[in-house]
């Protein structure tokens, strides 16, 4: 019998579905598209939090092997012994590197593991029979998704107070601990904290939580400034969940691939997710995260190829390279812009934020001005307003050379001085190259040119653009209506009917 089609009108009538006809022709038109997109082969993604490091090719060929795409993750295991090597060593590395006892590689995100690290501690106050502890503290310097996280868990939120360092509030803690002590489930802690610093009374913060029958869940996105340098599980830590698709360098953007295991102590253990093939549950596990049991395992080897080249030595000096060059971006800006949260030494953990909160009170210039014109510079910009609004988090992580740190700190010198300019009247307060920023190919070069500062200043500020010049595709635009309003970028509704 033959079958009706769904269609009965032409689809993919868009004109680049039969432009493009040749391969040569593809590959411009795919190259062209390639060109509108900043990248780490443009320069440095300082973007805090996120850990835009550099993902080796040499890391990422096997992926591209048969033996790794092209395996289905129900195949008998009896076909799949070399993966299973693979993921039982990588579950051992992890293990040594944060000191807990057991792994699992099923969450496919970081948010995906929180949740996952959650329902194991869920479990277990369920199996001593206490389900009564649903109360679960997030101080202020967390990582963003944890909130969201613990409530999908089945969790009730506490908030917890930070000091002036950025650091827990021990003594609200102190608080909220005896307060809640019967109903205490958890503690989520970020560690080093989104502030930017480590927390100097990690241990005795969890030490406090326990005392009060809670569990610790460490939050494993800024693992970047620990691994080979300390382990979250000997701080008294219960649970973390690690960013392969960060830290153990798989790439990560557009929405994925991630992979976000967690670790665990021994009596966690047997509460992990179930990674049987035949999807069947052990008696206290918590079940599937994710819908195979090794989540996403075809990136697997990305990590494993990190861990391998890389050696403990190796691992142990990216994070004191990361740290380092954090510390000297926040030294080197710390005269012309306020580092917001410091340790009582001084110094900051693997990433440093910059105030510009006072800067918008003097001159009107907004984070987000400051932001669009390090495109002018050649620089994606930082994460802006988290988790402090009017802010910048800066993380330059191991990847970057000390001239390209250099370069980024020359670029927010040179924004400094077009600040300055604009503060003592010099510059006009709207009509300036913060205000107006980015300046794109078709500005700079058009007949018409009404701006009181130069075109050079506008799209080369820095010396060596000249050579080598990244054109930002879109100039200004207006992120918080775009963000409210539905725009769309088809034709409208009487150019069609006009057709």
């Amino acid at each position: 019998m033959r079958s009706v089609p769904l269609r009965n009108k032409p689809w993919l009538n868009t004109p680049v579905f039969k432009k493009y006809r040749s391969e040569m022709e593809l590959i411009r038109y795919i190259q062209t598209l390639a060109s509108r997109d900043f990248s780490l082969i443009n320069g440095m993604i300082p973007l805090g939090s996120c850990t835009m490091k550099l993902n080796a090719t040499s890391q990422l060929l096997p992926v591209s092997w048969k033996e790794f795409s092209s395996i289905h993750p129900f195949v008998p295991t009896q076909q799949s012994q070399g993966y299973i090597a693979l993921t039982n060593q990588l579950e051992d590395w992890l293990c040594a590197l944060t000191g807990f006892k057991g792994v699992s590689l099923q969450p496919n995100a970081g948010s995906q593991g929180e949740f996952a690290g959650l329902l194991v501690i869920r479990a277990w106050h369920q199996s001593c029979g206490q389900s009564n502890r649903n109360v679960c503290l997030i101080p202020k310097s967390a990582h963003g998704t944890n909130p969201a996280s613990a409530v999908m868990a089945g969790f009730r939120v506490v908030s917890v107070a930070c000091d002036q360092y950025g650091n827990i509030d021990f003594q609200d803690l102190s608080v909220k601990v005896e307060k809640y002590s019967s109903q205490l489930g958890a503690l989520m802690i970020t560690y080093p904290s989104t502030h930017g610093v480590f927390e100097p009374n990690i241990k005795q913060i969890c030490e406090q939580v326990h005392n009060h029958g809670g569990q610790v869940y460490l939050d494993g996105a800024n693992l970047n400034a620990q691994v080979g340098l300390c382990r979250p599980a000997a701080f008294g830590a219960d649970v973390c969940h690690l960013n392969l698709h960060k830290t153990f360098c798989i790439p990560h953007g557009g929405g994925g691939p991630g992979v976000g295991p967690i670790a665990v102590s021994s009596h966690l253990v047997p509460f992990l997710p179930s990674k049987k093939i035949d999807c069947s549950i052990e008696s206290s596990a918590i079940g599937s995260i994710s819908s195979a049991p090794f989540g996403s395992a075809s990136i697997l080897p990305i990590s494993w190829m990190y861990i391998r080249m890389m050696g403990a030595e190796g691992l142990r000096k990216a994070s004191a390279l990361a740290i380092l060059s954090a510390n000297f971006i926040a030294s080197r800006l710390e005269p012309y812009y306020k580092v917001l949260f410091k340790a009582p030494n001084g110094k900051v953990a693997h990433e440093c934020i910059l105030d510009f909160r006072d800067i918008k009170k003097k001159t009107g210039i907004e984070v987000d001005d400051i932001a669009k014109r390090l495109m002018d510079y050649g620089f994606h910009a930082p994460t802006i307003s988290w988790p402090v609004a009017g802010t910048l988090m800066i993380e330059p992580t191991e990847s970057e050379s000390l001239e390209e740190i250099n370069r980024f700190c020359l670029a927010m010198i040179s924004i400094h001085s077009e600040i300055k300019a604009i503060e003592s009247g010099r510059t006009d307060v709207s009509n300036n190259p913060l205000r107006l920023a980015p300046h794109t190919m078709s500005i700079v070069t058009s007949e018409n040119w009404d701006r009181p500062y130069s075109r050079k200043q506008a799209a080369f500020p820095l010396e060596d653009q000249l050579k080598n010049k990244f054109w930002p595709s879109v100039s200004r635009i207006d992120n918080a209506f775009g963000d409210r309003n539905l725009i769309c970028s088809c034709r409208t509704v009487e150019e069609i009917a006009e057709e």
